[in-house]
C-alpha cells in the first residue's frame, strides 16, 4: 500500500535521514516521536509537498507517476481545520462531490448525523472536536484506499475518539485499505494499530508489529549494579529513580526477575533517552 526506502530531507537545523518502512494493505501504522523528530517531515515527502531523497511507493508505484484518478486514492487530515469557518456542512458536501469522482454523499451524510454535526450550522459554530470530526467524515467519503492522520484525535475527548477509533477500524476491515496515523496520544495507537513506526532525531529507531514490540520488552525495577549485568544489546533504554534504577529490557533476558509489561509510553521515552544519551 505505501513503502518508503531510504527517504530523507536537509534542512539547516534538522535532518530526516535514511528512512524506510512499509505499510501492507489492511494495516494501520502509527507512526510516533517527540515533537520535531521528523514525523511531519515524513508526512510532507508522502504528501509530495516537500522535495526528498530516496523513493517512496503508493499503491506499487512510484508516487511521481500516479494519474489525478490514483491521488484521490489517499484521503489527509490535518491536525487543523481545513475549511472556511463561513462554509457550511452542505456547503463542503457540495464542493466535495465536485472534487471527487468516488464521492459518496450518503455515506458522508451518515456519518455527519451519527456523530450529530448540524447540517446548518457555520463550521465556526463548531468546536475543534467537531471540526475535526468533519475533516475525518470528509476525508473517508471519498472512499481512499489509504488514510493518512496527522494528529487528527488530538481535539477529541475520550468518548469520541472511541468512537472514531470504530470508523477507522470498519475502514481496514476489508482488508484493502489501510491507515498511516501519527499521534501523540499513545493510548490511540496502541488501542488501534497493527505496526508501529517510531522516528526519533530524523531517524526511524524501530518498526515492526505492535503486538512484537510489547511482547519483546518488559520493565524491570533493579538496583545500577543488577542493571549492569543485562546485555547492552538487550536494554533499550535506562531511567535513574531515587531507589535505583528502570530498565526496559528485552523480556528474554529478564525470566528470572520481576517486571512488569510495558506500553507505548515506556518504548518510546526509554528509546528516545537512550538515542540521546548516546549522542
Amino acid at each position: 500500500m505505501l513503502k518508503l526506502e531510504h527517504v530523507s530531507k536537509h534542512y539547516h537545523d534538522f535532518s530526516l535521514n535514511d528512512v524506510s518502512f512499509e505499510i501492507p494493505e489492511g494495516m494501520i501504522m502509527g507512526l510516533i516521536g517527540e515533537n520535531g523528530a521528523g514525523k511531519t517531515t515524513c508526512l510532507s515527502a508522502i504528501l509530495s509537498t516537500i522535495h526528498h531523497e530516496g523513493k517512496i511507493y503508493l499503491f506499487g508505484k512510484e508516487k511521481d507517476t500516479l494519474s489525478f484518478e490514483e491521488r484521490q486514492d489517499i484521503g489527509v487530515v490535518f491536525d487543523e481545520n481545513s475549511y472556511s469557518d463561513l462554509l457550511t456542512i452542505k456547503d463542503i458536501e457540495m464542493i466535495s462531490k465536485a472534487l471527487y469522482k468516488k464521492w459518496d454523499h450518503d455515506y458522508f451524510m451518515d456519518l455527519c448525523r451519527q456523530h450529530h454535526l448540524s447540517m446548518d450550522k457555520k463550521i465556526k459554530e463548531f468546536s475543534k472536536g467537531m471540526k475535526m470530526k468533519l475533516n475525518i467524515f470528509t476525508a473517508l467519503a471519498h472512499h481512499p484506499k489509504l488514510l493518512i492522520l496527522d494528529e487528527a484525535t488530538s481535539g477529541l475527548d475520550p468518548v469520541a475518539r472511541d468512537e472514531l477509533l470504530d470508523v477507522f477500524y470498519d475502514f481496514v476491515s476489508d482488508g484493502k485499505h489501510s491507515i498511516l496515523m501519527s499521534s501523540h496520544i499513545l493510548s490511540d495507537i496502541e488501542k488501534i494499530a497493527d505496526m508501529i513506526t517510531f522516528i526519533s532525531g530524523g531517524h526511524v529507531l524501530l518498526s515492526e508489529s505492535k503486538d512484537d514490540l510489547l511482547a519483546k520488552y518488559v520493565l524491570v525495577r533493579c538496583s545500577e549494579d543488577e542493571a549492569k549485568k543485562f546485555n547492552s544489546n538487550d536494554i533499550l533504554g535506562v531511567r535513574k529513580h531515587a531507589y535505583g534504577v528502570e530498565v526496559c529490557v528485552a523480556k528474554s533476558a529478564a525470566l528470572n526477575m520481576n517486571s512488569d509489561p510495558v506500553t507505548l509510553d515506556d518504548v518510546m521515552v526509554f528509546a528516545a533517552r537512550s538515542r540521546k544519551e548516546k549522542r
